[in-house]
């Protein structure tokens, strides 16, 4: 028997001009910077948007304001100024959404010319319910480099089992409709993540399209990054999801278990020194071994020692992120 997940990984590559009608959907929050350039991209897309449904959570920098200017040129966008999470924004955008075919990006990202026709041409296969696309990492540093590594999937890690973020990705609406959208919580931020999930419980047909890319610069400061490392840990620990289809016993819950034992038994050790101080070298043995596995893995990745030196650090700091919004978000109810 053919593996589904393969078989949807393979036909992905597949590129079409067979024309159905699309939908871009973005939700936005001071994205004056990058705003312009975003729908000048989609606008010169390979591949035509039939519309672009912009919700704007209402930003109090000129990112309404070049929209508008922007609807002035091209009927196709609409836009809707309101107040709401990022979840919230997302729904609205689907639900005002006109076409079958919806197609997400962020407003951080800026799509690749071919990025609308690769993320929708496997939906030629009616089996295909979602699309995977991916995403190029902006780092520049050494350190942005090393945190690239934290933050998301890196192409090298990217296989049947990648499942998307809302920087890329593509889904028909009757499956959002299923599913009951991305969930509104105020505490939310992983909604993709709780969506993917929901769409896997469902068993739908994912296709991964490694080649529908956008750029996305990611955060430059590890502040930034590690906030990111604990809202996603609390949010998952939140959701208690312990099995996932996909990953099975390599669920971020699990995994952040994993990382507190891994610290208790540090702990355990260093205390027991103090009744035995040759005991010492055990956990500065294990110290330096973790340090290493840190080191070689980024190193790996991407062939540079200073990247893999950061990713010491970042190693340690994403461990206590995790385990801290691990911990807080287990205490919460289930908001679903």
């Amino acid at each position: 028997m053919v593996d589904r997940s393969i078989y949807l990984f393979a036909i992905c590559k597949t590129e079409t001009q067979l024309y159905m009608k699309t939908s871009v959907c973005l939700t936005l929050y001071n994205e004056e910077s990058s705003i312009n350039d975003l729908i000048k991209t989609l606008l010169n897309q390979t591949s035509k948007p039939d519309e672009i449904v912009i919700v704007d959570g209402g930003s109090s920098d000129k990112t309404v304001s070049v929209i508008r200017h922007w609807q002035k040129k091209d009927k196709r966008i609409k836009l809707l100024v309101q107040k709401c999470t990022r979840a919230e924004g997302r729904n609205l955008s689907v639900e005002l959404a006109k076409n079958e075919v919806i197609a997400i990006t962020d407003g951080d990202c800026i799509p690749d010319k071919n990025w609308l026709k690769r993320i929708t041409s496997p939906f030629i296969h009616q089996e295909i319910d979602m699309v995977a696309g991916f995403y190029k990492m902006l780092a520049n540093t050494p350190k942005e480099k090393a945190m690239s590594y934290f933050l998301a999937v890196t192409p090298k890690r990217f296989n049947e089992n990648f499942l998307p973020s809302t920087r890329s990705i593509a889904f028909r609406k009757t499956l959002w409709e299923k599913v009951g959208g991305f969930p509104e919580a105020l505490d939310n931020s992983a909604e993709d993540t709780d969506f993917n999930y929901e769409v896997v419980k469902l068993g739908a047909g994912i296709a991964r399209a490694k080649n529908a890319i956008v750029n996305w610069k990611i955060p430059t400061d590890l502040k930034t990054a590690i906030k990111k490392f604990y809202d996603y840990a609390k949010w998952d620990a939140t959701k208690k999801i312990w099995w996932q289809p996909s990953h099975r016993f390599k669920s971020h819950n699990i995994k952040a278990v994993l990382k507190i034992f891994r610290y208790l038994l540090f702990t355990g050790l260093l205390v027991l020194t103090f009744k035995a101080p040759l005991i010492l070298l055990l956990p500065i043995l294990l110290l330096i071994l973790y340090s290493y596995w840190a080191y070689r893995k980024v190193y790996l990745e991407f062939e540079d020692w200073r990247v893999g030196v950061w990713g010491i650090l970042i190693q340690y700091l994403s461990d206590f992120a995790v385990m801290g919004g691990f911990l807080k978000g287990i205490r919460n109810k289930n908001i679903r």
